[in-house]
């Protein structure tokens, strides 16, 4: 169990010096840039709809085929039904596996589904192809949470705040967990 746990502490420490590292030089497609620059300079009135665009960028493959079987997934998870969605995200990977939607739509379903390990992994693949996805690290910000982490869970929050420093509920996670780690040092 000690070796388990060494394991896991590594691998985040890794997932998070990685996507830390990452984050500047990151090569996203120009109208993406722009999208992320206007999301830096949004108010708390503009970011949730820049927000939703960079979703939809994300979102976009490239082939009708492969934004059929994200929907599907993605229609699976909202109709409550996570072992379904996973079979959809699978076959997305599988068919596009530099599209980092497929991987960060099982993570979501493996996680719903209680399977950790495994959507951990795939939360670091979503990363690995799209640092910027501030989506993924909010799940990862939650996983530490749960997992009794919340030091990696700030250091994610506050990665987010520097994509997307208007986003309500990583300001408030971070107070929240600056709260709790200043309780924990006392």
């Amino acid at each position: 169990m000690v070796t388990q746990t060494h394991r896991f502490k590594y691998t985040v420490a890794a997932l998070l010096l990685g996507v830390g590292f990452s984050l500047p030089l990151s090569a996203q497609p120009a109208d993406l840039d722009a999208l992320y620059q206007e999301l830096l300079e949004a108010d708390e009135t503009s970011y949730p709809r820049i927000e939703q665009q960079i979703i939809a960028r994300w979102e976009k493959s490239g082939s009708p085929a492969m934004d059929l079987l994200l929907r599907r997934g993605q229609d699976a998870l909202n109709d409550g039904e996570p072992d379904v969605a996973v079979e959809h995200f699978s076959a997305l990977v599988d068919h596009a596996p530099e599209f980092s939607e497929g991987y960060f739509g099982r993570a979501t379903s493996y996680y719903l589904l209680g399977l950790m390990g495994p959507a951990l992994e795939d939360i670091q693949t979503t990363l690995r192809l799209n640092p910027r996805h501030f989506e993924a690290m909010r799940g990862l910000a939650t996983m530490m949470q749960e997992l009794e982490r919340p030091a990696d869970a700030l250091e994610l929050y506050e990665l987010i705040l520097a994509i997307n420093p208007q986003s309500q509920e990583a300001q408030e996670s971070v107070k929240t967990l600056k709260l709790q780690l200043e309780g924990q040092a006392l």
